[in-house]
């Protein structure tokens, strides 16, 4: 810890020398590579000479290992409030939605309305049981008596997008990456009413640890980032 201090201590002052130059270490999921891209991306273009390194870590699972051992400055990840551990602090930066999802060519994006009891019977894409989205999925359709569903595919968000352009399979998909894919990819979400609050996208740091005037420039551009995610949902929903 003392040795962490030290550095970043060195960092602030090489701050202070040039407010252009700097590293920020960032563990995130797989499957918040589109956001973390968008977040890089705004960063580099006010700060091209900041370095950026990512981590592929699991914050939704609550496996803090990197954070603690201070292997990255910051999580971002999706989270189910509230956390137990009270080493960390977490900013909320987007509530979430979860939608189903599926390929343009699919027989049910002709339809108006569905209900989940109509989908038990369709080819699903899932995440691994233990991820975070898995438990709030089999709340969905627990809530309506219905047998939480069993995957077709358990895959990684890649090779689920490559799939759902077939039209053959429907998943359940975040707003907060659904809006960086939908027309990439050409999916639809189906107007299916799930009543579930998705994880919410949040910054995880470590308490009392002081974070690096670099790492905080990457906060403000996730911010802004969650900002930009938050006007466009509420535009699709008016």
């Amino acid at each position: 810890m003392v040795f962490d201090e030290l550095r970043q201590g060195i960092s602030d002052i090489e701050f202070l020398t040039n407010p252009n130059v700097g590293e920020v270490r960032i563990g995130c999921p797989e499957s918040l590579a589109f956001v973390s891209s968008a977040i890089i991306d705004r960063l580099s273009r006010r700060y091209p000479e900041v370095v950026v390194r990512v981590v592929t870590a699991q914050p939704a699972t609550l496996e803090f290992r990197e954070l603690r051992e201070r292997k990255v400055d910051l999580l971002l990840g999706r989270i189910s409030l509230p956390l137990v551990d009270d080493d960390v602090d977490v900013e909320i930066l987007f509530e979430d939605r979860l939608f189903v999802v599926t390929g343009s060519r699919n027989r049910w994006t002709r339809r108006q309305r569905i209900d989940l009891a109509e989908l038990m019977s369709e080819r699903r894409l899932l995440l691994p049981a233990n991820n975070v989205l898995s438990s709030l999925i089999a709340q969905a359709f627990e809530a309506r008596g219905l047998d939480p569903p069993r995957e077709c595919v358990s895959a990684d968000v890649h090779t689920r997008l490559h799939l759902l352009t077939t039209g053959r399979f429907l998943t359940f998909v975040p707003d907060s990456l659904l809006q960086f894919v939908a027309k990439r990819w050409s999916l639809k979400a189906l107007p299916v009413d799930l009543s579930i609050q998705g994880p919410s996208l949040g910054i995880i740091t470590l308490r009392n640890r002081t974070v690096s005037p670099v790492v905080q420039l990457f906060v403000e551009s996730a911010r802004e980032v969650a900002k930009a995610l938050a006007g466009r949902s509420q535009s699709c929903k008016s």
